[in-house]
């Protein structure tokens, strides 16, 4: 089996976050953990080349690299498609994503990621590829590169895979058909009586769950409204004080515009660990765009600026902990008469 395996530029060798502009290449052979989980995998397959593509230049060329992508795997009769894993890495779980359902569909050849539960690549490209669950960052790599080439072995072998719950893959969404000793309607009332009585039952379809939110009235005139801007881009005062971290954080705060120096915050810089911090360094304006609220306050198109900007850093960011954050804030604008919000990111 000729497998093709796809890495960014960061697993890829050629840099971090400033080579995220790295344009596409492929290179035959195995490259970074494409040569462990070549080992992993034994005679039953191999991994002929590896396709390298920045985060950046992925997410801002898609469609001109797709087709790239497409001639690459046909060019060298790709029986498999590896992507990643990309762990919680969001722009690196899209590339994967979009590279697994190049390879489902036009291809129509199999695929095999790893990604963590909140990335955003699982709910958006699960059904083009067997995904694996993963720890949220590269520590958990060799669990990970296990867990995919015990798949890539039984589909080497010409094994059908078994379910989500056998194989140890996330559920894809694909309905098959499957013939049980009893119908739906006695399995569902089965089910209905075990619920009724209080014992153990296990539903056949996992519905998922929404969290609702009422949405906020309109904002009426909003030239006699208070503005607050806000980011999750980690745009902090020079220094970061509060010791804001790169990833995973825990932290928050609402600074004055004094603390950056004014309202043109010529005194801040990136604590966010998730992007090429360079130009956001540079002007903080880029990300916290504080200069151009209050032109639009000086202009009278706004009523007010609120006085503090609501920072944290987005990066790898649990939903609790996001849940948690995002509350605080609210609570503190609600009691400020903030009438709307201005919130970017990266």
């Amino acid at each position: 089996m000729r497998i093709i395996h796809y890495l960014n530029q960061f697993f890829g060798q050629i840099g971090a976050e400033s080579a995220a502009d790295y344009p596409l290449e492929i290179r035959e052979g195995t490259v970074g953990p494409g040569k462990v989980l070549n080992n992993m995998i034994g005679d039953q397959a191999e991994i002929v080349a590896t396709i390298i593509c920045g985060d950046n230049y992925f997410a801002e060329n898609t469609e001109e690299v797709s087709p790239i992508i497409e001639g690459f795997l046909r060019e060298y009769k790709a029986d498999l498609v590896v992507a990643g894993p990309a762990f919680t890495a969001g722009r690196y779980g899209m590339a994967c994503g979009n590279v697994c359902k190049i390879a489902h569909q036009q291809l129509h050849i199999p695929a095999v990621s790893g990604m963590y539960e909140e990335n955003p690549g699982l709910e958006m490209y699960r059904k083009y590829a067997y995904i694996v669950p993963t720890a949220n960052n590269a520590r958990g790599m060799k669990d990970a590169l296990t867990k995919i080439a015990a798949l890539v072995r039984k589909m080497a072998n010409g094994e059908t895979l078994g379910s989500p719950e056998e194989e140890g893959y996330y559920a894809r969404g694909v309905r098959l058909p499957y013939f049980r000793e009893k119908n739906g309607g006695q399995r569902a009332v089965e089910m209905l009586l075990k619920k009724m009585k209080g014992e153990p039952f296990e539903t056949e379809l996992e519905m998922p769950k929404f969290t609702k939110f009422k949405p906020s009235k309109a904002i009426s005139d909003i030239g006699k409204a208070k503005i607050c801007i806000m980011t999750s881009g980690g745009i902090v005062p020079a220094g970061n004080p509060d010791g804001m971290e790169a990833c995973f954080c825990t932290k928050y705060n609402f600074y004055p515009f004094e603390a950056y120096g004014g309202t043109d915050i010529p005194k801040s810089e990136v604590a966010h660990g998730g992007y090429d911090p360079t130009y956001a360094n540079a002007d903080g304006n880029r990300v916290l765009p504080s200069d151009a609220i209050h032109e639009l306050q000086a202009e009278g198109l706004l009523g007010e600026v609120y006085p503090y900007a609501g920072v944290t850093v987005g990066n790898a960011m649990a939903v609790d902990q996001a849940t948690t954050i995002g509350n605080a804030f609210a609570k503190q604008l609600l009691e400020d008469h903030v009438d709307g919000v201005i919130l970017t990111s990266t």
